[in-house]
């Protein structure tokens, strides 16, 4: 199943590295985007590049 993960490179709570990185390492068919400068709250801070990426994802 093709999955997408989205992971900001500042994020202070949730290092990338044990989260993102290595999700995308064990998730078959995964996509990492990673949002530089991009904090935990990425939703908020990041909303309208997400929202892109997402619609893209969908529709391939």
């Amino acid at each position: 199943m093709p999955t997408l993960i989205v992971h900001g490179d500042d994020d202070q709570i949730v290092p990338i590295g044990a989260a993102a990185i290595a999700a995308a390492k064990l998730v078959k068919q995964a996509t990492l985007k990673i949002y530089p400068g991009a904090p935990h709250g990425l939703t908020d801070t990041h909303k309208e590049q997400l929202n892109t990426d997402l619609l893209s994802f969908l529709k391939d």
